[in-house]
């Protein structure tokens, strides 16, 4: 799949790259962001929106974001939470229906009325918030509000 959306060219180069080792939570995400070991979707997000020239900046971090919830906080107070996501946004995922958000990726396409595509990092078939590796995932909508983030300037 070809991509002109930056975001997501960067992305989709990381899909099939795994923590090392297995179960470690290590990645070179983890490295850049400064917490290698800790659960990475946020980290991996963080750090493809850095690389395509366009940083989140703060966002409980000075990378970005590690914990989803510190993240929609941030963007629902900045009003950039979106009902019309465009490829290249940032997904939420709320697996449980209890306003609480477990996981992030980024949105990709439009499936159906029901289902879209996203690339998310530390997941896998059998887990899909800690599973390990950066995938390209079928989601419901259900489970999921999106974000359009205004990524601040990258310092000179």
């Amino acid at each position: 799949m070809i991509y002109e959306n930056k975001i997501l060219q960067i992305a989709a180069a990381e899909i099939g790259t795994t923590e090392t080792p297995i179960n470690t939570n290590k990645t070179k995400y983890g490295k850049w962001f400064g917490l290698d070991g800790f659960a990475w979707c946020g980290m991996f997000v963080s750090w493809v929106y850095h690389h395509a020239g366009l940083p989140l900046g703060v966002i409980g971090y000075f990378n970005g974001f590690a914990g989803c919830q510190t993240a929609y906080a941030h963007f629902k107070s900045k009003n950039e939470i979106t009902t019309t996501p465009q490829p290249g946004d940032i997904v939420l995922f709320d697996w449980n229906g209890d306003g609480r958000y477990d996981h992030t990726g980024i949105f990709v396409r439009h499936l159906s009325d029901l289902t879209f595509e996203s690339i998310e990092g530390n997941t896998s078939l059998k887990n899909d918030s800690n599973g390990g590796e950066v995938m390209l995932r079928t989601r419901k909508y259900k489970q999921a509000i999106f974000v359009h983030p205004t990524p601040k300037k990258p310092k000179k």
